[in-house]
This record gives C-alpha cells, structure tokens and sequence, in this order.
C-alpha cells in the first residue's frame, strides 16, 4: 500500500515552508503528494515546482475538475508536469459539480460523465502523439465545421511526451461513474470510503466494470483518505470531530436537493435518515447544526486514531478491501512527519 498526503485547500499558507515539509515527508516515506483544486489555485502549476524540488515522490491532481479546460489543455498540461518530474505524475479528474462549474467558471454543467470519458479519449490520443481526432458525448476534436469558423483542423501535439500513458484516477461515486471508471481509467478515488460496506456500495459496479476493461491497461488502483493520529490515550471522538464540517459540506451542501452525489453515497453507506437531517439542516445555513447529526459511525470508521495496534488492523481492513493508496490527513499525535514515518512502518508490515 502507498502513502499519500494531501496540500489542503484555502486558506493563506506559506507555500515555501510547505515545499519543505514535503521534501521532508517524502525522505519520511510519502509515496505521493496531493493537489487538490476545487475553486482554489492552479493545481498543475504547484506540482511543476514541487517536481523540481523532489526525486521520488509522485506528483498526482486530486482532482482537477475536466470541465474548466479544454480536453487538450488537460493533456498537455499533464504531459508537462510527467516530463518535469520524470514519470512521476498521476492524472486524478472528476466533475466536480454544478455550483463550481457554472457559478465559479461559467461554463454549463452539461453531461458531466461523458465529459470524463470524452477527456480520458482525448488524453490518450494527445499522449501517444496521434493526430487528435475524436468524436465524443460530450466532446468533438477538431470543432464541427458548422460551429466556429470552420477551419480547425487535426492535429498531433509537437512535443513528445515522456510517457505514451500516464495514469488516470476517476473521483467517481455513482455506480454508474464508477463502472465506467473501472472500465476506462487507471485508478479510482472514492469520497467517504468505508472498507467494511464498500463491497456493499460499489462492487456490483466495479465488477460490472472491471468485466469491460481492455487488455494492456495499467494495473488498478483504489486510493482513498483517512484522518490519522497515532497514541496511546487520545481523544479519538473530539479529533474525529474534525471530519464534521467538511463532511455536512459534501453531504448537505453540494449540489440541490435531489442532485448531491455525496448525499446518495451517504444513503448507500446506510446513512439515510442522517443524510436527509443534514441536508435539510446545511441547505437552511444551519451548518453547524447539521454537521452534529453526522454520523459517529462513519467518522470513526474513516478515521485510523488510536495505537499502532489498532491502525494496523484498520489497515488490513483497507487493504482487504482494495485500497491500494492511502491519503493520510494527520490529526494530531505525532508530528506529522513523523506520523508518516509510522505509517510507513505500519504500512510495511502488513
């Protein structure tokens, strides 16, 4: 199992100590650094000059959302940090959702799944330097000679990319997303992960598939997150708490009501009545409210709090489960780069 860290999101942070906190971490054992983008700051750019100041570490997006480029921009740009960094990018996309897509870039959020595959098409060919002819769901290269100017014409990118295919990881949660992610991309980052129910959740998915995937494909990854704190005699319940805010925001608060993808998991996960209450609660800008009504259960179960001992076997939990990357979120404890020392320990020994 790798070991992966997140850059966080927001915020005013010194962006230089945090570069020197990752060299640190990866000597620690981090196996993969973490940019996240959201409604934030460029994602590809912050890992371009992590890449110049590390040897091993690999670089992924998690996620860039495939909307606010062009399916070609994506490429490119992923093309780029892969050749920086020697090999060591990983491509993680998603939709991300209708109130970031049309209220922070203004762009229609239209066909959000085949726009995914329509990208993950268009990179493929970009990477393998073939003329960029492709005709999607979604997406259409070069332009239709009815809209624009009608002059495009097809073209393979100029440069050489280091690598024909580099890895990409799907943030899918329905199961139809995460079928077709099984079928089509290199890795999966599911949101909310319980070992112990994701079988439940997404196996018939997965299954379905994994049935469908193509011969010669990388092999699959599963990489998901856990807040992490290492001691004897912690508070687990108040640093588990947390997880509160952030997971009212992605149940109750992104998307409407009828179209949250994250409130849908929460049901799947056994979480219903929960999920309606927080909804109901965050959509009235009872926040605060609605993140109390989160349930301990699932806070407990994504979080790894307590001894080495008990960690380990909640790693095993992980890895009977498929998990093959896991994002660790430091919590309290140790330092944290000593918590990723630990991990990497634990992580070894199982």
């Amino acid at each position: 199992m790798k070991l992966a860290s997140g850059m966080g999101l927001g915020g005013r942070r010194d962006f230089e100590a945090q570069v020197r906190e990752i060299v640190e971490l990866e000597m620690a054992g981090l196996d993969i650094i973490m940019a996240a983008e959201a409604w934030s700051f460029d994602a590809f750019t912050q890992l371009a000059y992590i890449a110049a100041k590390t040897e091993r570490v690999q670089l992924a997006t998690s996620i860039v959302n495939v909307f606010s480029r062009s399916a070609t921009t994506i490429a490119t740009a992923a093309a780029s940090v892969d050749e920086m960094s020697g090999g060591r990018f990983i491509l993680g996309i998603g939709s991300s959702g209708a109130q970031v897509i049309e209220g922070f870039h203004g762009i229609p959020y239209t066909k959000p799944l085949s726009h995914i595959v329509d990208v993950i098409g268009v990179c493929r060919l970009v990477w393998k330097r073939e003329k960029v002819i492709y005709s999607g769901k979604a997406i259409t290269v070069p332009l239709p000679k009815d809209q624009g100017l009608g002059l495009g014409k097809a073209l393979n990118v100029m440069d050489y990319p280091l690598r024909p295919d580099i890895p990409i990881w799907w943030a899918a949660q329905t199961p139809k997303a995460v079928e077709a992610a099984a079928e089509l991309a290199d890795g999966w980052l599911p949101y909310g992960f319980i070992p112990e129910r994701a079988d439940k959740v997404w196996g018939e998915a997965l299954a379905k598939g994994k049935a469908k995937r193509g011969e010669g494909r990388l092999p699959w990854e599963v990489s998901t997150g856990a807040l992490v704190a290492i001691g004897e005699n912690l508070d687990a319940e108040k640093l588990r708490d947390q997880q509160r805010a952030g997971l009212a925001l992605y149940i109750g608060g992104m998307g409407a009501r009828g179209a949250n993808f994250y409130n849908d998991t929460a049901v799947a996960l056994g979480f219903a009545d929960e999920a309606k209450i927080i909804q109901d609660l965050y959509l009235e800008g009872k926040k605060d409210e609605a993140a109390k009504h989160v349930p301990a259960e699932w806070l407990e179960k994504t979080s790894l709090i307590g001894s080495k001992s008990y960690i380990k076997d909640r790693l095993a939990a992980y890895k009977e489960a498929g998990v093959t990357t896991l994002s660790i979120r430091p919590a309290g404890g140790q330092e944290k780069v000593e918590t990723v020392a630990t991990m990497r320990e634990l992580v070894d020994s199982l």
